[in-house]
């Protein structure tokens, strides 16, 4: 029997930014609604079922207006998983947080907010990427 395999390629639209920092996600979501005059807010938890291999459990914080959508996330599983790689975006694992945002400007536009991540005492090293570049991009589309 012939198998067929459909590859599919995705192009994403947004800023990905990861965050190296040792707070819990609460503490840094209050740090960035503070400094960056935002509203995020807890979602509902992202569940991504792996076959055969596992599930991952990822944090979510939304922040969503007219023309601008924020989220950050957690890079690691919430739940204690048998992945190997429990991440979201295993290809940049060294960072505890991604930050997508769709739309950014002023004082959302990319160098700007990289130059807000970096002065918030939570945060050790924060860093732009492209997310075309990643292996698993897929996992960052919503």
């Amino acid at each position: 029997m012939k198998t067929l395999t459909l590859d599919v390629e995705y192009e994403c639209d947004f800023d990905l930014f990861g965050v190296v920092s040792s707070s819990r996600e609460h503490t840094l979501a209050w740090q960035l609604n503070q400094a960056l005059r935002l509203r995020l807010v807890k979602q509902q938890d992202l569940i991504y079922d792996l076959l055969h291999q596992g599930r991952l459990v990822i944090s979510n914080y939304l922040h969503a207006t007219e023309h601008l959508t924020l989220r950050l996330l957690r890079n690691r599983s919430i739940d204690p998983s048998v992945l190997k790689k429990p991440f979201l975006a295993p290809d940049v694992k060294e960072y505890d947080y991604l930050i997508q945002v769709n739309n950014g400007s002023g004082q959302l536009a990319a160098e700007a907010l990289l130059a807000e991540l970096t002065t918030l005492p939570v945060v050790q090293y924060a860093c732009q990427f492209d997310p075309n570049s990643l292996k698993f991009k897929e996992n960052l589309l919503f």
